[in-house]
């Protein structure tokens, strides 16, 4: 588009939102020559000089990333290291761009402004160079252009963009580092047109008090000239007084101060805005405008204490953050901005950080919506140097200085910090924000990455500084996002000097690959870049919703329901700034009907209302309350839902109402039959049978060899064989009780029997018990248990293919693993059978995951056409595994994407594996490790009673 054009564009945008005035001021003008971002581009002429379309000229969308856009070749950060790479590709973009500067600019100030390019950027107007070539590629630069347009003609824009720097530091602190390597133009590129007297920029210091100190840059300054200050509120518009200030002739800096009354000020939980405005004036005439948004508040940083906001102690649940979408690299947009920071919302999260200054439309969602954010230099493991660090620190304080939502700033990453660099930041920040250096204990303030859960000896619990991890719990294929989080968390906030921590990462970092042409599309390098919460296109992992219980505001002290049970519940207060009361509270009493599993039928609200919320300053625990009474008790489960404030949902929990076994005997379906069941044994097979139900056992081993039924034989087999305990097959017996057949599997070791029971309908019981040597040794040599035991129960084997999908009452409906239970809420259930491999399915990403372990199963149906059964638990705890995850084809050895599941295809357990989480099992907390049992004489052992439906 043409600059008139684009200019009569926005001046009818002006007229229709502005109201007229006797003395208009200009405001400075922001005009494209790129998009606004990626799904808004313009194309440019282009020339790439290696690679992929190179050495001819042809067009590409700019603002984006040339790789994504078919040039050059892709580059993974870890070339020298886990890759084994020869150094990566260096290859050069030269882009061409003409447009039209209309006459009546002569007069102005015309600066041309680029968000971002990687990495060196040489940039020439009407065949004259700009100014230096500019190095660093996450980055805002400028140069001033007035004296090399054309008015009233055309100009050629000319822009050379090196993919490899220069620099020596620069290609060490941005390309050796753990991240796709981009090339090109992948922020916007504009031009800011100003009167010649004008305010050039603002660094604010607004207070919680509504007092506001603003230092001025301004060019052109004559004499009678004010500048007067106003703010009106963002939500409501509400304004305030205006204060006048004299500026002295040719003066290029000047601090204004003042302060207004009523100023709600900002907090990631009531994230209040203001629009500051400035006016230019000479001789009383308006001559400029400028306009920032601002919030109030007030930071202050005490060592060997915390971080305070507003006089309130911080502690930041955040998670690292990269600027990436998979079809945009690192080129995204302010719609995509906002829906990653409502993501962080949602995940009751409150802090983010990166490793580079992110887009100016993140930062603005982040002030708008609510989150703290640690605003890095780049630099992963290595440094800028002094001359290059000093120049693009003043880039990025000048650029986010006034963002309400920047609290720290951060000197690079894990050693790629430059000590000479660090005062540099106080000189362009008049809030005086900190440094630090993350993962380095420095100044007080301690950021050490991937702590274990015992780091002590001067660090964390044992330590002086304030703390707050930088990076943890390592999200590589979903393993550490959620699990081992809770144990986590609850230790370090038991110290007054822990302000908070983030996860790695946020998001899987799988690019689309546009120069591949097989069925694979999305490329993470393997593990190296599959570390996130969410998918690439943002698709929720299990860790999600573990993560959004865990770090909810509102925390639930433990209680079960039981006849004794009053309605009346302990609630926590886990705000930082806000009474629980402007939040909103629901609960629902849910009600399966009884034939559940026999159709289509899923659970109902028989009674629901709304929970009055006591005032509870943030740390109180106080009292809400349900009715309960005869018909409470006809209900299943119960829900419980909470809105914030901002009618932002914080998470849905829920309970159930009965015990596991209340629930088999209402669910399992009951015939009427005047037949009964009957036990034989044919050669080495033991035969129960009833209603066309056959389920036959092998005489010598106890374990299922058939189970049969009227149109099909299901291929249910080879169990129950025990996990974590040591059995050897005793002898078998067989009874008639009544209308019942009945088998007795008796075992030497752990297990000390099985008892199956055929009841005159066909239903089948399961009886399990298991003692220890000391009470069931009968000639068992070894010990009963393993010392420790990380899987504990029995299993079968029984074939994926034909499994078309899942119906369950239990938790769900993600998988879990021993150290990630949260996240997961009692409720019935469905999913389709899919095999996604989480954080490499990327063609074919489905969530929830079917295969996996599903935590306290009350019943399910196992969908797999006349292979279908059902079972119900009659006891609690019951951990239902149905198949074994693939594994990640593309694994880079120490990723350990899963635990080892035990043997078999589906299985029934008391104790599940834990989820490594970047650390081994034993440096996390107490979820993580494994149990050991210890049964004594006179002790009725552990039971497992399940009833199996193999009926058609």
């Amino acid at each position: 588009m043409k600059i008139q054009q684009s200019l009569q564009v926005l001046l009818l945008a002006l007229v229709t939102a502005v109201p007229c005035q006797k003395n208009w001021a200009q405001q400075t003008e922001k005009i494209l020559l790129s998009g606004k971002d990626f799904e808004h581009p313009v194309q440019w002429d282009f020339y790439c000089t290696d690679g992929n379309k190179s050495k001819t000229w042809s067009k590409i969308n700019v603002p984006s990333q040339w790789e994504l856009e078919g040039f050059g070749e892709y580059t993974y950060g870890r070339w020298y290291k886990e890759l084994n790479q020869k150094e990566p590709s260096k290859e050069e973009g030269l882009y061409k761009y003409e447009f039209e500067v209309p006459a009546d600019y002569k007069n102005k100030d015309i600066t041309i402004v680029f968000g971002g390019a990687m990495t060196d950027t040489e940039v020439k107007v009407n065949g004259k160079l700009a100014g230096e070539i500019h190095q660093g590629g996450f980055y805002e630069f400028k140069y001033d252009i007035s004296k090399l347009l054309k008015f009233g003609a055309k100009n050629t824009l000319e822009v050379h963009v090196w993919k490899h720097s220069a620099n020596k530091s620069v290609n060490a602190a941005e390309r050796k580092a753990d991240w796709w390597l981009f090339g090109g133009i992948y922020r916007p590129v504009w031009l800011e047109v100003a009167p010649k007297a004008h305010i050039e920029h603002i660094a604010v210091d607004a207070k919680m008090d509504g007092s506001l100190a603003a230092t001025l840059d301004l060019e052109n300054i004559s004499k009678n000239v004010e500048v007067e200050a106003t703010i009106v509120g963002v939500k409501g518009g509400k304004t305030f007084a205006t204060n006048s200030f004299n500026i002295k002739k040719g003066s290029t800096q000047e601090i204004i101060k003042t302060k207004w009354d009523g100023v709600e000020p900002w907090n990631p939980e009531s994230p209040n805005l203001y629009t500051l405005k400035l006016t230019l004036k000479e001789n009383g005439k308006s001559v400029h405008e400028f306009e920032k948004r601002i919030g109030f508040r007030t930071l202050e940083f005490k060592k060997k204490d915390g971080i305070y906001v507003n006089g309130t102690k911080i502690q930041m649940k955040g998670v690292n953050r990269h600027t990436f979408w998979p079809e945009g690299g690192r080129c995204t947009s302010k719609r995509l901005s906002v829906m990653d920071v409502n993501l962080l919302k949602d995940m009751n999260m409150n802090a983010v950080r990166g490793h580079y200054p992110p887009d100016s439309h993140f930062l603005e969602a982040c002030d708008s919506l609510g989150i703290f954010v640690l605003n890095e230099l780049a630099g992963w493991q290595n440094a800028y140097d002094t001359k290059t660090g000093t120049k693009l620190v003043k880039e990025t304080v000048e650029r986010d200085v006034n963002h309400a939502s920047v609290i720290i700033w951060d000197n690079g990453n894990e050693g790629g910090w430059n000590y000479d660099v660090d005062k540099v930041f106080e000189q362009y920040d008049p809030q005086k924000r900190i440094v630090i250096h993350p993962w380095a204990d420095f100044n007080g303030w301690d950021a050490h990455h991937y702590p274990t859960y015992l780091t002590g000896v001067h660090r964390f619990n044992q330590g002086e500084n304030v703390f707050f991890p930088t990076e943890f719990m390592h999200a590589t294929y979903d393993n550490g996002g959620g699990a081992a989080l809770e144990d986590f968390w609850k230790r370090y906030k038991e110290s007054p000097l822990f302000a908070g921590a983030f996860i790695w990462a946020m998001v899987d970092e799988a690019v689309f690959r546009s120069d591949w042409t097989g069925a694979e599309k999305f490329d993470s390098k393997g593990s190296l870049a599959a570390d996130g919460i969410l998918g690439p296109h943002r698709e929720r992992e299990g860790s999600f919703y573990a993560i959004k219980e865990i770090w909810a505001p509102i925390q639930f002290v433990p209680f079960q329901i039981t006849e004794k049970f009053d309605g009346k519940i302990l609630i926590t207060n886990d705000y930082l700034f806000s009474n629980l009361n402007t939040c909103q509270m629901e609960y629902r009493v849910m009600q399966a009907d009884k034939n559940l599993f026999y159709g289509n039928n899923q659970a109902k609200s028989i009674a629901s209302g709304k929970i009055e919320i006591p005032s509870m300053e943030p740390g109180e625990t106080r009292k809400i309350s349900i009715p309960v009474n005869d018909a409470f008790f006809h209900g299943d489960f119960l829900e419980i839902s909470a809105k914030d404030q901002h009618g932002r949902e914080i998470y849905t929990w829920s309970w159930p109402i009965h015990k596991a076994d209340y629930f088999a005997e209402k669910f399992i379906l009951a015939e009427k039959t005047n037949a009964k069941a009957t036990v034989k044994k044919e050669g080495n097979q033991i035969v129960l049978s009833a209603n066309k139900v056959e389920l036959v056992l092998d005489a010598s081993t106890g374990e299922v060899l058939s189970v049969k039924n009227e149109k099909n034989t299901i291929p249910l087999t080879q169990g129950p064989r025990p996990i974590g305990m040591k059995a050897t097959f005793k002898e078998i017996k067989t009874e008639q009780i009544g209308d019942k057949a009945v088998c007795t599997v008796l075992y030497n070791g752990a297990l000390h029997s099985v008892i199956w029971t055929m009841e005159a309908d066909g239903r089948v019981k399961m009886d399990l018990r298991a003692l220890t040597n000391a009470t069931n040794n009968g000639g068992f040599d070894g010990a009963a248990f393993d010392d420790k035991i990380d899987k504990f129960g029995i299993t079968f084997s029984y074939p994926e293919q034909g499994v078309t999908g899942m119906k369950w009452f239990g938790k769900g409906p993600y998988h879990v693993w021993k150290n990630r239970m949260k996240g997961a809420t009692y409720g019935v259930w469905h999913k389709e059978y899919n095999n996604t491999i989480t954080g490499e399915s990327f063609d074919n990403l489905i969530y929830p995951e079917f295969k996996g372990y599903h935590a306290n199963l009350f019943g399910a149906n196992l969908e797999a056409g006349t292979n279908s059964f059902k079972v119900f638990s009659a006891s609690e705890n019951v951990t239902f595994r149905v198949f074994t995850p693939d594994e990640p084809k593309h694994a880079l050895p120490g990723s350990y994407p899963q635990p080892k599941f035990p043997e078999g295809d589906l299985s029934f357990m008391y104790e599940i594996p834990a989820m490594r989480s970047f650390k081994p099992l034993e440096q996390q907390g107490p979820s993580s490790q494994p149990t050991n049992i210890r049964i004594k004489n006179g002790d009725d052992g552990i039971t497992m009673n399940l009833l199996f439906d193999f009926r058609n």
